[in-house]
């Protein structure tokens, strides 16, 4: 698809006329902007600020994919997902949290590593961002101990197909694990490739790590 950047500069600006933040948390931020609006009004938007996450699609040499069955108090349940993490240590590359990530969560690690996908979780009231990572090449290197609800998490390997499988099914809902599980499914046949590991996203989340730095911490 072509560059739509010329084009997006022709067109209305929506800029910030003003903004204030309502909310001031541990993992979000909430503030409300007022923004202007075609034909000069402006309206209030309401974002939420959210770390930059990394996931990964673990994928050993028998086309198993690694699942984790994790306790998610907003939903109240446990659910599938991949293994996955907030981009929340200051200067971590995103590379090195993925990698991070990929050994607390599921004790493994990986020795090929490539981008599959970039996502905009809910880019309606959000400024979440996700890298989902393909690893390959895995070794067993031992879960560290863990703490709250990852202590009670659950890992499995699982074949390519029957994870396929539970997304049809609605047994895995996470979105990060649904567009990360059917990415490597295209990829294995043939509809996709994967990118390098440094090639930039198009956007990315950095609003929140901006307030967590200048209040000197997570």
């Amino acid at each position: 698809m072509a560059d739509d950047g010329a084009e997006d500069r022709e067109r209305h600006e929506f800029s910030v006329e003003g903004s204030e933040t309502v909310y001031d948390g541990a993992i979000v931020a909430l503030r409300v902007d007022e923004v202007a609006m075609p034909g000069g009004t402006t309206a209030r938007r309401e974002v939420v600020e959210h770390h930059a996450a990394v996931v990964i699609a673990a994928v050993d040499e028998d086309d198993r994919i690694t699942l984790i069955r994790q306790y998610r108090h907003p939903l109240g349940r446990r659910i599938w997902e991949l293994p996955a993490g907030l981009m929340d240590v200051t200067g971590e590359a995103a590379l090195a949290g993925a990698q991070r990530e990929l050994h607390e969560e599921a004790g493994l690690r990986a020795a090929r590593w490539s981008v599959l996908v970039d996502l905009a979780a809910s880019p309606g009231f959000t400024d979440e961002t996700l890298r989902v990572y393909l690893a390959e090449g895995l070794t067993d290197a031992g879960r560290p101990e863990a703490q709250d609800e990852e202590a009670d998490l659950e890992v499995r390997a699982v074949a390519l197909s029957e994870a396929v499988a539970m997304v049809f099914t609605g047994e895995i809902v996470n979105a990060a694990a649904v567009a990360g599980i059917l990415a490597v499914s295209a990829v294995r046949a043939g509809h996709g490739r994967t990118r390098k590991v440094d090639s930039p996203p198009l956007v990315t989340a950095e609003a929140f790590a901006a307030r967590a730095e200048s209040r000197g911490g997570r």
